[in-house]
């Protein structure tokens, strides 16, 4: 066999190899993406072959411009050499061209000539050379002059109609290849913008599943009934039922809104198609109806699925918000929205799953039965869900014996999910940086810090007099809610600069509440003027470190007077504006609806508590100076103090007296008779009951109202 044969045998067994293996690689793919991918292979092929013809084109044209512009077979000499030589040599015969001024001489003799750089050439009879407007003259009276056997022409060059033709229709060419090789191109973007920009459904299904879900028992449970909806939907069409269309998850940021949808795909083995509802909006009008058409169409082809929207509000908000009465494209991506899911028949096993923060903004469409038939709750986790959070992020994370989940998990109150997961995660980092092997209760300690009031500004080195001035601040915080009696035990003081802090006092509750008293709005109020306070006793020169306590306590008061009717002058009347009007919230309409008269009410009424907060506040520093000074002074040694050292602190610590009852009207005495008692499960842990006004066994006067509780 020749080398040729054998290169040709060699050759069609290597493609042919290529072919099985691609072959092989795409047998297990998705057809319709094979699909897809051969008419984007197609579409790659002719683009190319386009270009190469423009590429062509280019070539030929460049090709035949420079064969006209440079007639071969003469050499290019100085303007003055041509002169010389129309002067002393024999010549046979001389061309002048117009337009271009060039001037074509044909020698009787081989010359040999020098060319524009100056450089010697080889002997030649055929000669040229340029002359400008200005030597026209001289150079024709030159010509004329000189002794040519077949004397001179003069010309004026004319296009052939083969060039003219092709210099008029070779940009046209060139322009319309250019375009028809971008339409395919443009064609493809713009429907780009129709479809969702990204598949939507994953490679693998979730893998996530209600194991995996901690802190969320309710919704879980919940869910679990959207899982039989997907898996056995017989079972409850043979019973009349309905299957739910739309369920939307409803909760603080953080909490786990997004894992519990997918965890519901995963238990359910469907496709999970997850998308931002921001996606479907663009600058191009009615591009996110045709994205949630596009969404819906191929939810629909691989039914049972689930079709998950995040942070619906973006596009499912109150219609009839947008000024000017223009169009929103908003709206009609929300019109397009209700009117797929109106499009569901029975048999359509798709299943729609939305996230928000803000219920109260959304379209009432988009909540009434038939669309989002099942609103389930997504709250901040109890101490046993963050408990049961944590045990999940501690997985995988080598923590010190020493470490207790329930420890942690009853010092962060209020935190969701996510925040827990970042708190592990920072200890874990923390731990790392230290070059610890476990994760101890310092690098705990310090994430909790961290997550709370943000890293520790190191660099931020205060004078000893304004050291002194953040430790009596800090200080008139913890005693103040040591001193009261609604207040939740203080678990940490320090003065070390965090965020935008000098320092900061932690007050944690002993167990999860879900409703504040007035008694405990007051004690919040106290706590916040107690670092004032404690400057002011000190000091006689507050400062401007309690600008923000002030603020949170002027939050308080007005919303105990404007929300909470727990005002006596005002009574039990909401003043404060509906947010979820969008005029409100845009800033358009009139945020208040009282008179005048009732908004000074109202200033006077927010003025006496916060008063009446700073007097406490101040009474507590001068009745227990002691507990002050003493505090103050570890601080300043320490610079951070805990539970353990406080209690020793504050052991003789001067309690606040009992407020006065409160009544929301004098017409409205209280009753003489005692609340029923606790279960006997939790009574036995109480303390006998009481009524306001009598004397317990020590002689001491109790203000006890119904549905006391400690601060959140």
């Amino acid at each position: 066999m020749s080398d040729r044969k054998r290169r040709r045998l060699e050759e069609f067994n290597r493609k042919g190899r290529k072919a099985k293996a691609k072959a092989s690689s795409d047998s297990g793919k998705d057809p319709r993406k094979l699909r897809e991918q051969r008419e984007k292979e197609e579409r790659e092929r002719k683009q190319r072959r386009i270009f190469w013809a423009i590429m062509g084109l280019l070539v030929t044209g460049a090709a035949v411009i420079f064969f006209f512009f440079n007639p071969s077979g003469f050499t290019s000499v100085k303007t003055s050499e041509g002169r010389e030589i129309l002067q002393s040599q024999s010549i046979d015969r001389i061309q002048v061209t117009d337009g271009t001024q060039i001037v074509q001489i044909w020698l009787a003799e081989k010359y040999k000539p020098t060319d524009l750089e100056g450089e010697e050439q080889s002997p030649t009879k055929k000669v040229q050379f340029q002359y400008t407007d200005p030597e026209a003259n001289d150079v024709l009276a030159l010509v004329a002059k000189a002794d040519s056997k077949n004397g001179y022409n003069s010309i004026v060059p004319q296009q052939s109609a083969f060039f003219s033709l092709l210099t008029f229709i070779l940009p046209m060419l060139i322009v319309l290849a250019i375009f028809f090789w971008m339409i395919p191109r443009m064609q493809g973007r713009m429907n780009e913008f129709g479809r969702v920009k990204r598949d939507g459904v994953e490679s693998d299904l979730p893998d996530v599943t209600f194991a995996d879900v901690a802190g969320a028992d309710e919704a879980v449970e919940e869910l679990r009934e959207i899982k039989e909806f997907i898996e056995t939907p017989e079972k409850f069409r043979k019973m009349g039922a309905k299957i739910p269309r739309g369920v939307l998850l409803y909760g603080p940021p953080g909490t786990g809104k997004t894992l519990l949808a997918k965890a519901v795909a995963g238990e359910a083995g469907v496709p999970f198609f997850h998308i931002s509802a921001s996606e479907f909006v663009e600058m191009f009008v009615g591009v996110g109806a045709s994205r949630v058409r596009d969404l819906f169409t191929k939810a629909k082809k691989v039914a049972p699925a689930i079709i998950f929207v995040d942070e619906i509000d973006a596009v499912g908000r109150n219609r009839g918000s947008g000024i000017g009465g223009g169009n929103d494209e908003r709206e009609q991506t929300l019109n397009q929205l209700l009117v797929e899911m109106d499009g569901f028949d029975e048999r359509t096993n798709v299943i729609v799953i939305a996230a928000t923060n803000r219920p109260d903004v959304l379209d009432p469409a988009l909540l009434r039965p038939g669309r989002f038939d099942r609103q389930i709750g997504v709250d901040a986790p109890d101490l046993s869900g963050r408990e049961q959070i944590l045990k999940v992020h501690a997985d995988g994370k080598p923590l010190a014996a020493a470490i207790s989940l329930e420890s942690i998990a009853r010092r962060t109150p209020g935190f969701s999910g996510a925040d827990l997961a970042n708190l592990l995660n920072e200890a874990a980092l923390l731990a790392a940086r230290r070059g610890h092997t476990k994760i101890d209760e310092d690098d705990v300690d310090e994430a909790i810090d961290r997550v709370i009031a943000g890293p520790q500004r190191r660099t931020r080195v205060m004078n000893p007099k304004e050291k002194r001035m953040t430790a009596y601040h800090e200080a008139g915080h913890a005693v103040a809610a040591a001193a009261l009696n609604h207040s939740a035990p203080v678990t940490k003081v320090t003065i070390l600069p965090r965020g935008r802090a000098l320092g900061y006092t932690m007050v944690i509750p002993t167990e999860d509440r879900y409703s504040t008293s007035r008694h405990e709005l007051l004690d919040e109020m106290v706590y916040a003027m107690g670092g004032r306070a404690a400057e002011e006793v000190v000091f006689h020169d507050p400062t401007t470190g309690a600008s923000n306590d002030i603020q949170k306590a002027t939050n308080v008061a007005r919303k105990m007077v404007t929300e909470y009717g727990m005002s006596q002058r005002v009574g039990a009347v909401r003043l404060v504006a509906d947010e979820s009007d969008p005029m409100t919230r845009m800033g358009g309409g009139n945020s208040r609806e009282h008179s005048d008269q009732l908004a000074r009410v109202v200033d006077d009424e927010v003025h006496a508590l916060l008063d009446r907060a700073a007097q406490e506040a101040w009474q507590i520093m001068m009745d227990n100076r002691h507990v002050l000074d003493r505090l103050t002074t570890v601080l300043l040694e320490k610079e951070t103090v805990l539970e353990e050292e406080l209690k020793v602190i504050f052991q003789d610590i001067v309690k606040a007296p009992p407020r006065d009852l409160w009544l929301s009207s004098p017409d409205r005495p209280v009753s003489d008779l005692p609340p029923v008692p606790l279960p006997e499960t939790e009574a036995s842990a109480e303390e006998p009951t009481v009524l306001p006004g009598q004397e317990t066994e020590e002689g001491k006067h109790v203000d006890l109202e119904p549905g006391d509780k400690a601060d959140q």
